[in-house]
């Protein structure tokens, strides 16, 4: 089993600093979601920092070892963690820190390829691990962290049933689709198909399955592959499914598809906020319990 988790919040945010399109948010929501990380910004009456929640269920689930992937010049995570880069001791967890540092001739990041890759850089024990990586802006549940920890295959990514995202018709349209084979591998991974296009894409329980970007992976054998993945032509970034098509087509390495059938609390943009207010209130109605 492993206990190592890779968190990426390096990115720049820009769909959460975008106006709200409802109206109520409060002056603080504003600003928080205007200045701070997606992850840093405190939700419900307690003001918790949402990442406070995903480290909790990491926790619960085993991970002991945590890597938070930041901004260069980032310093409000420390002030949150621990101020040391490495090995910050917080609520049982060893956090550690990974400047993604930006690439000369550009203005922000390059992506969650390039932000892994400077974890495995910045850490080559990664290399030589096995790992879990996962964006900070979504709340994963204890469940997906386990199934990860445990699943025997080097490599895995959670299959999530589409008609289990409680998103709009609109949203989940837009997210890409992943072609399985009949032992529950993967195969392929569809950007933005058609309806029709969709239907052929049903795995052996005739369910859609979407990737919320939570994976497991073999350092060693992942490692080339981030080093070397292409800038995708359109969002101009290197990301991890282009890094992990290229894993599958070029060394033909199996990499298992677990499915699951729930929702994924989303903090995308301001709109996200009041929802994940909800919800927490909800789930965790007297707040985390780290013990």
């Amino acid at each position: 089993m492993i206990n190592n988790l890779i968190i990426l919040a390096g990115g720049a945010s820009s769909r959460m600093k975008k106006e709200s399109t409802l109206k109520g948010l409060s002056e603080k929501a504003v600003r928080q979601a205007n200045t701070r990380n997606k992850g840093l910004i405190e939700i419900g009456e307690k003001n918790t920092p949402f990442l406070h929640y995903l480290l909790h269920n990491a926790k619960t689930a085993g991970y002991l070892n945590i890597y938070i992937v930041i901004a260069e010049k980032d310093d409000l995570f420390q002030a949150v963690y621990g101020k040391n880069e490495v090995n910050n001791s917080y609520k049982g967890l060893t956090i550690s820190f990974v400047r993604q540092h930006i690439v000369n001739g550009r203005s922000k990041p390059q992506g969650t390829a390039d932000a892994l890759y400077q974890a495995l850089e910045q850490y080559p024990i990664l290399t030589k691990s096995s790992f879990v990586v996962c964006n900070c802006d979504n709340l994963y549940s204890t469940k997906v962290f386990t199934a990860l920890k445990k699943v025997n295959s080097r490599n895995a990514l959670i299959g999530y049933d589409r008609e289990g995202l409680n998103f709009s018709s609109e949203r989940i349209g837009k997210f890409a689709l992943m072609k399985i084979d009949e032992d529950g591998y993967l195969m392929d991974i569809i950007e933005k198909p058609s309806p029709e296009e969709a239907l052929s894409y049903q795995d052996e329980f005739g369910k859609l399955r979407v990737s919320m970007n939570i994976f497991k992976f073999d350092g060693s054998l992942f490692y080339p592959f981030l080093k070397n993945c292409p800038i995708h032509p359109e969002r101009d970034e290197k990301e991890l499914p282009t890094a992990l098509l290229k894993m599958i087509r070029e060394k033909d390495y199996n990499v298992k598809v677990i499915p699951i059938s729930e929702h994924v609390i989303d903090l995308t943009s301001k709109d996200d906020i009041s929802i994940v207010e909800k919800y927490l209130k909800k789930n965790y109605p007297v707040g985390l319990k780290w013990e």
